[in-house]
């Protein structure tokens, strides 16, 4: 199979499968350096040979969870069901400025369209969020929650997954799931306290706090494609799958790669507020697909604003899981002094600025711990996980400001993380899938 692959509307390449394993990606002669397809990838004769099914920044936006069942389902009888296949059916309407499609094709065909003011009022059960999946499954959105992209139309993904996902032109749609309730409030909530202390997505959560509306950074206010946006997946040239197989250590290294030196310090800056968050937040899915650098050209390339970022340990599934991203050898949620050390050597902050940050996000926790009171005085299914979310919070703040990281003092985050008790465990419900009464039990 042969792909066209173009950069901000104008073909620059051809993306061919070499056989079941390999792939290659050849520039057309006129293509001019700033069509570059990756960060990863400059503009040259020569084409580029990749030991695997598709190159990294290919993979980055391959479907997941209900999404790729639906689309396996809707389209692997007619090509296929191979990765390459697929991305011939999303390759339109992925995330970052390259889109991908079969030579011809048009890359602008209409996406149906979805009533975003609507879904913020309306029914964002499983079941409504999975047949909204259905009817937008072309949309290009990684990742295990359900989600979808609008452009004024949507997409998205769902299902007994984790999470589901769409893309549209100018919004990515999220839905919460059974294996983790009310993710989209809890992401919500998290976001608010992130955007207090770096830049992140602006999200917007429904009425009954079941969809999330994240608005997207790599598109104009019109829904224009303008920046690249290639998480460190991609640039470690790491498959999906191996998320979490990273270190701090490699991001950084990638880093230097990759970013002028005038932009570094900030997005090392940055970077030490997303990991000092982690700790705060109780975030063990802060992996490699999370973090991403966004740009316009190889002179301008920034870290992107955060996104995904939810309190995991408010789910007693996840509640045990270690960071998602190692450093120093380690994947603790008890660093002592290595933190500081780390953020010092790797990024270059000094101690007080450091400390400059926790103060920042304790301050912020304090603002929106009232919010996630209020969540769970209106939604009584979120009032467990809500507590357990200001609970994790509380525990994060306490250890980053306890004598073995930075000694900061006693933590006081405000009225709305006192009276708490242990939250009661809040199990997802399973269903069994697949199961017929013509499947003999065992005696």
């Amino acid at each position: 199979m042969t792909l066209s692959v173009s950069v901000l509307g104008r073909e620059v390449a051809t993306l061919e499968a070499l056989g079941d394993f390999k792939s290659s990606m050849t520039y057309h002669d006129g293509a001019a350096p700033a069509d570059f397809v990756s960060l990863t990838m400059r503009v040259r004769r020569d084409p580029y040979i990749w030991d695997d099914v598709l190159h990294p920044i290919f993979q980055m936006n391959l479907p997941e969870g209900y999404l790729l069942q639906v689309l396996q389902e809707q389209f692997g009888p007619h090509i296929g069901a191979s990765p390459m296949a697929l991305l011939s059916v999303i390759g339109r309407n992925m995330i970052g400025r390259i889109q991908v499609a079969p030579p011809g094709a048009n890359l602008e065909e209409p996406a149906k369209p979805v009533d975003v003011a609507g879904l913020l009022q309306g029914d964002n059960s499983e079941e409504a969020f999975a047949e909204l999946v259905r009817q937008h499954a072309t949309s290009g959105v990684s990742g295990v929650v359900p989600k979808f992209l609008d452009s004024d139309a949507e997409k998205i993904e769902t299902g007994t997954h984790k999470k589901t996902t769409l893309f549209t032109h100018r919004h990515i749609i999220k839905g919460s799931s059974r294996l983790l309730p009310f993710v989209s409030l809890n992401e919500h909530l998290c976001m608010q306290v992130t955007r207090k202390v770096m830049p992140a997505a602006m999200t917007e959560v429904s009425r009954d706090g079941q969809a999330l509306i994240v608005h997207r950074f790599d598109v104009d206010e019109n829904g224009v494609r303008l920046w690249g946006m290639e998480d460190f997946c991609a640039l470690l040239g790491l498959r999906p799958a191996n998320k979490y197989e990273t270190t701090w250590e490699r991001i950084s290294r990638a880093v230097r790669d990759h970013v002028p030196v005038a932009n570094r310090p900030e997005v090392f800056r940055q970077m030490a507020t997303m990991l000092l968050l982690t700790y705060a937040l109780r975030n063990a899915d802060c992996h490699a697909k999370n973090v991403a650098l966004r740009y316009t050209r190889h002179e301008d390339v920034h870290l992107a604003p955060a996104y995904d970022m939810i309190t995991t340990a408010a789910y007693p599934d996840y509640a045990n899981n270690p960071p998602a991203i190692s450093f120093m050898g380690k994947k603790t949620w008890e660093p002592g002094k290595n933190l500081q050390t780390f953020i010092t050597a790797t990024f270059g902050l000094s101690p007080s600025e450091q400390v400059h940050i926790v103060d920042q996000i304790g301050t912020a926790m304090v603002e929106v711990g009232r919010q996630v009171r209020e969540a769970m005085a209106e939604h009584s299914g979120f009032s467990e996980i809500g507590k357990g979310m200001l609970l994790a919070w509380k525990e994060g703040m306490t250890a980053l400001r306890g004598k073995r990281i930075y000694a900061m003092g006693d933590t006081n985050l405000g009225e709305a993380f006192t009276t708490l008790t242990a939250p009661e465990l809040v199990k997802p419900e399973r269903r069994v899938i697949g199961r017929s009464d013509l499947i003999g039990r065992n005696q």
